[in-house]
């Protein structure tokens, strides 16, 4: 694609376009914002894109409305039907975008869907981008996601000054999808280490021990993990608001056990963990965030939790 090398994005000239203004969205988008980058956004309820109407950004009715407007257009979005609807369907970017323009979906999806929005865009002489992220709420507040980037590479290599008021790992994995397939790698590590994470603080409350204690010794040697310091200390105080949603991790898991039946792997682990998962929605607690496992894991075995917080 010819006009791949021309690329180039900057404050004041570049107009960014934002689908998803959700828990992570909001706050990545605000970052673009501050750096100087006027925004237009779109987010089916108005209501959770007012604050960045407020801050300056202005508002479009449609992601095709979206794309129309702006150069780079970013959506962070539910699930994969919400990325094919808003990237590939009548009212969508695709359909707004014009050649030239770059897609870059930061949603967790199906790496075959990545790969099926590249090769709609370059028909259309439009480049586009998956790049998920992880660092939940907190790494899109204080822009410190890991973001895992499939495309061609002139085009992320052009993207990276805007990824880099994101996050501070950027990694381009390879070509479309490639990005989508790192991010099953990472929920599947994450699934596997929740269940650890919530079964060892188990285990220590039972036994009667200080949990803020046992973080002081355990969180920094070789059991230590992110989930571990991040959010256990949330699992202690019984707080499982989302930073990331149950429902959509759920979403995740299906994706990766799929891709893994697809390659003929057998991950025990990662089915145990969505196995248990569903308890925690069947619980009803699909709006709480991922730690809401040790809701669940504390049921089975009768032990008391302090369950959501108000």
């Amino acid at each position: 694609m010819g006009e791949t090398m021309t690329l180039e994005f900057a404050p004041g000239k570049t107009r960014v376009g934002w689908i998803g203004t959700g828990v992570m969205g909001s706050a990545m988008c605000g970052h673009l914002m501050a750096a100087g980058y006027h925004a237009t956004v779109y987010n089916r309820t108005r209501s959770k894109a007012k604050p960045l109407v407020d801050r300056g950004a202005s508002e479009a009715d449609s992601p095709r409305a979206v794309a129309e407007a702006c150069d780079v257009v970013f959506t962070i979005v539910g699930f994969p039907e919400d990325v094919r609807e808003v990237t590939l369907g009548a009212g969508g970017t695709l359909a707004g975008a014009r050649p030239g323009t770059v897609l870059v979906d930061m949603t967790t999806s199906e790496p075959a869907l990545a790969r099926a929005i590249f090769e709609a865009a370059a028909a259309k002489g439009v480049h586009a981008v998956d790049a998920p992220v992880s660092g939940g709420d907190v790494g899109a507040r204080e822009a410190r996601l890991s973001i895992m980037v499939g495309g061609e590479a002139e085009v992320v290599a052009a993207l990276n000054p805007l990824f880099r008021l994101l996050g501070q790992t950027i990694v381009h994995q390879g070509p479309a999808g490639a990005g989508q397939h790192t991010k099953m790698v990472n929920q599947v590590l994450i699934a596997s280490n929740m269940i650890g994470v919530c079964e060892a603080l188990l285990y220590g409350s039972k036994a009667g021990l200080d949990l803020e204690k046992v973080l002081e010794s355990v969180g920094s040697g070789a059991a230590g993990s992110w989930s571990l310091s991040n959010l256990g200390p949330r699992m202690i105080a019984g707080n499982f608001e989302p930073g990331f949603f149950v429902e959509h991790f759920l979403k995740d898991l299906a994706i990766a056990l799929a891709e893994s039946r697809r390659m003929k792997l057998a991950l025990p682990g990662l089915a145990l963990a969505e196995q248990l998962y569903r308890a925690v929605e069947a619980q009803g607690l699909g709006r709480k965030g991922t730690h809401a496992l040790m809701l669940a894991l504390a049921r089975l075995s009768d032990v008391p939790w302090r369950g959501p917080s108000a």
